[in-house]
């Protein structure tokens, strides 16, 4: 269990390195970043299942597709809601939306627990409950303030966990599933990279993006590695309560990038950090027992 908490921090340090470097990237659009995220993250992730002779999986995923066509209605499924995610968490800073997207980030281990109950059966351990508790009072000051979240919010909070339902009904919650949705999204990236406002003059202009464009994919690849290996190592709630240290660094990307935090809303993100501060001193003793252990 400790390497997926580990495999998990890590996922969420490089996602939030991913939010500001997308700052970096002007003039490219939201979606044109996604688009080339894409094209370039697929060849890091095939490369990685290779050296770590996973890609068997990927094989496997495309050979019970050809035995089992309707198959493929599933991983298209998965493959845009995957998509749909990746490209907000892009489109968000550049449209000063981070705050919001970083909301959904918070509320979604909330939906993560609730799903893993409803259809699994886990169960919280007692620090799990109490993180739990911390979020649940945030998220409701957040409700009683507003009275309702905005899209890109609800997107996150609600979509994320309709796509690992599926993964898991398709039996592609592995890497192998991972790839196959990244070669799905191909066609919409090579779009979005055809179409986009990125010139030569603007190459010209800017010769850093030549360097910053690929750095770009090994970024994501690296992230999205770690992401998909702490889903399929941890429990459903425990991998949903982790996810609690994304967001907690996003509001910080999101405050370098120049978007504040009203009065107002310090209750919401204050008791919603003390829930993330509970996780981290449980992966902590998790991290210990298995050291004493070894």
């Amino acid at each position: 269990m400790s390497r997926g908490i580990l495999a998990s921090v890590c996922a969420s340090m490089l996602f939030a390195l991913m939010y500001y470097y997308t700052s970096l990237l002007s003039p490219l659009s939201g979606e044109e970043v996604f688009g080339w995220r894409m094209l370039l993250t697929l060849p890091c992730v095939t490369l990685f299942l290779v050296l770590t002779k996973d890609w068997h999986l990927a094989v496997g995923v495309l050979r019970r597709i050809r035995a089992q066509p309707l198959l493929l209605a599933g991983c298209m499924a998965t493959s845009a809601l995957m998509g749909v995610q990746l490209w907000l968490f892009l489109w968000a800073p550049l449209h000063g939306r981070s705050l919001e997207v970083s909301m959904g980030y918070f509320l979604l281990p909330l939906t993560m627990v609730l799903t893993g109950k409803l259809l699994w059966h886990e169960k919280l351990s007692a620090p799990q409950t109490v993180a739990v508790l911390f979020a649940a009072i945030g998220v409701g000051h957040e409700l009683l303030r507003h009275g309702s979240f905005a899209w890109e919010t609800l997107l996150v909070a609600l979509g994320y966990p309709v796509y690992f339902i599926i993964r898991r009904r398709c039996r592609n919650d592995h890497l192998g599933g991972l790839w196959t949705d990244m070669l799905l999204q191909m066609p919409a990236a090579l779009y979005f990279v055809i179409t986009g406002p990125l010139s030569a003059a603007d190459l010209a202009a800017r010769p850093a993006l030549y360097g910053l464009i690929p750095l770009l994919g090994a970024i994501s690849a690296a992230a999205l590695v770690s992401y998909v290996l702490a889903s399929r190592t941890l429990p459903f709630s425990l991998f949903g309560l982790l996810s609690y240290v994304e967001p907690a660094l996003l509001v910080v990307v999101a405050l370098l990038l120049g978007e504040h935090i009203g009065r107002d809303q310090w209750p919401t993100y204050g008791f919603i950090w003390l829930a993330v501060l509970v996780l981290i001193l449980e992966g902590l003793r998790h991290l210990l027992r298995q050291l004493r252990r070894g």
